[in-house]
């Protein structure tokens, strides 16, 4: 699995601390977004290590196909209102990262 070119994809594995910490905080959001277990899609987890200097390092979430590990909740809304503004949530939700 590649990153969406235009979408959110979250790729996380179970028991990550710092996957269940983001997708916590991203849970009110509204925000719509892939989530990949990287432990399923061996494709997934060779992506996650080809922008993690070789490691499974999650959570990798990418924005319109730009890769950040292991970003905050802040940084990954400034990376969708630069790069892919069509996909924060509608007046109503409950963004807070600012």
């Amino acid at each position: 699995m590649a990153a969406d070119d235009d979408g959110v994809v979250l790729y996380w594995r179970p028991l990550c601390p710092y996957c269940m910490k983001l997708r916590l905080r991203l849970l009110f959001t509204r925000l719509r977004y892939t989530s990949v277990n990287i432990w399923k899609d061996r494709e997934a987890a060779a992506f996650v290590r080809s922008v993690a200097d070789g490691n499974e390092t999650v959570p990798t979430v990418t924005v319109a196909g730009r890769a950040m590990v292991n970003p905050s909740k802040r940084r990954l809304f400034g990376e969708i209102r630069a790069y892919a503004p069509h996909l924060l949530p509608r007046a109503g939700g409950t963004d807070r990262s600012s």
